[in-house]
């Protein structure tokens, strides 16, 4: 958290830097990517999933939802974790239809650098040239990029919870669509698309784990709370210009690493260096908490205290760089697999730092928001999915609710 940190926020900077003076950039879908790699099932498939093994002389078109509309768009594209470079042979953007379709008319070829690929060097970050598309806000964009040569594990964002088409082989990049198309929920190498927006637009960055990826919504439903909040955000006018980035990653800790990608993947995955970010919220701790009382003893369980430094740590680096940071209560999490009595006095005492510690900018109350009021160590039964971790669709509606559209209109 302590190297993260850090680096999020100065390659934050050396993005605010960079931006052009003729267009102002702001980030109107964003994801955080990693390289996962998880423990092999008991029971393998016959089969690897699509795209786990990467891509070789195929195309993969990827559907991101907006937040904040406009008419000039740019793309980035990552190899954040790659031991090796990866060539993308072309890159397209459109507005999607349905299924692998899309729009008759809004197909537009990207470029880098004027050239109709680019090459992804390990850890490296291109940005397309932009092109003139007209995208509302909250609507469905399609991305596809070819990859001509063998990428190998691909630098990826695994609870992507919305339907990736991948080509058996060839480029469809410019293609009305990709008949018999394998399908994941993954997005592969893009890490964000950028509107060109007026001044006074700006960006929201969600920090956090599982809950805040969307982890138990339905597919294809934008019921992550990022979502919905960004929902709410442009249905307000005095909001209505303010871009969303989910940058949640599954099993992602504060203090150490996760299972869900190494704890430098906030940074991999753009984090606070996405374009025009004002405001991060965060809500994370949970996963970290999980090692408390564990038997026998994890030498990676944290105290309150440990939690609260990072917290302050984190609130005072976004500070320096002009940020807001806004802490959000840990939810609910008693009947959970790696729930315990120690960790949930850990969890009680690290919101109430939150709500009362006078350190973020703004709170957001989740906890309060999702609780069951006959036993507020629980999710409301209503909200929970059964695995007493995370909210379903209806938790978290909750959740966007709970947050005060004032946040983003204070001075």
């Amino acid at each position: 958290m302590r190297l993260r940190l850090t680096l999020i926020l100065l390659a934050a900077q050396l993005a605010t830097n960079a931006q052009t003076k003729t267009d102002h950039w702001v980030v109107t879908w964003g994801t955080a990517l990693s390289l996962l790699r998880p423990q092999p099932p008991a029971n393998p498939p016959a089969q690897p999933a699509p795209g786990a093994a990467g891509f070789t002389n195929q195309t993969v078109r990827m559907i991101a939802r907006t937040s904040i509309g406009g008419e000039r768009l740019r793309i980035k594209v990552e190899n954040a974790f790659g031991s090796s470079p990866v060539t993308i042979g072309a890159a397209h953007i459109a507005l999607r239809g349905a299924d692998s379709a899309i729009v008759a008319g809004s197909d537009r070829a990207l470029t880098f650098n004027g050239k109709p690929g680019c090459i992804l060097s390990s850890g490296v970050v291109r940005v397309s040239d932009p092109v003139d598309l007209k995208v509302a806000a909250l609507s469905d964009l399609s991305v596809s990029l070819y990859f001509p040569g063998e990428t190998g594990p691909p630098t990826s964002h695994g609870t992507g919870l919305h339907t990736t088409y991948i080509s058996k082989e060839g480029d469809f990049t410019g293609q009305s669509a990709i008949a018999d198309a394998a399908t994941s929920l993954s997005y592969y190498y893009m890490a964000a698309i950028d509107v060109a927006a007026p001044e006074a637009a700006a960006a929201l960055v969600t920090f956090g784990d599982s809950i805040t990826d969307g982890t138990a919504s339905a597919p294809n439903s934008n019921h992550s709370w990022p979502a919905l909040l960004a929902a709410r955000l442009v249905g307000n006018k005095k909001t209505n210009m303010v871009g969303v980035a989910n940058m949640g990653i599954s099993g992602n800790r504060v203090l150490y690493d996760g299972s869900g990608g190494r704890a430098r993947a906030g940074v991999g995955g753009g984090g606070l260096s996405q374009s025009g970010v004002k405001w991060v919220m965060l809500m994370e701790g949970i996963n970290d908490i999980g090692r408390v009382g564990a038997t026998p003893p994890s030498p990676e369980a944290p105290t309150a205290d440990d939690l609260i430094a990072a917290y302050r740590q984190f609130i005072d680096i976004a500070h320096t760089h002009g940020i807001k940071a806004i802490g959000c209560t840990l939810t609910p999490y008693e009947g959970a697999g790696y729930s315990r009595e120690p960790g949930e006095a850990v969890r009680e005492a690290v919101n109430t730092f939150i709500r009362t510690g006078g350190a973020f900018d703004g709170v957001v109350d989740f906890e309060a928001a999702t609780r069951d009021s006959a036993n507020p160590k629980r999710f409301r039964a209503t909200f929970d999915p059964g695995d007493h971790l995370h909210p379903n669709n209806a938790g978290y509606q909750a959740m966007a609710d709970a947050v005060d559209l004032s946040i983003f209109t204070r001075k």
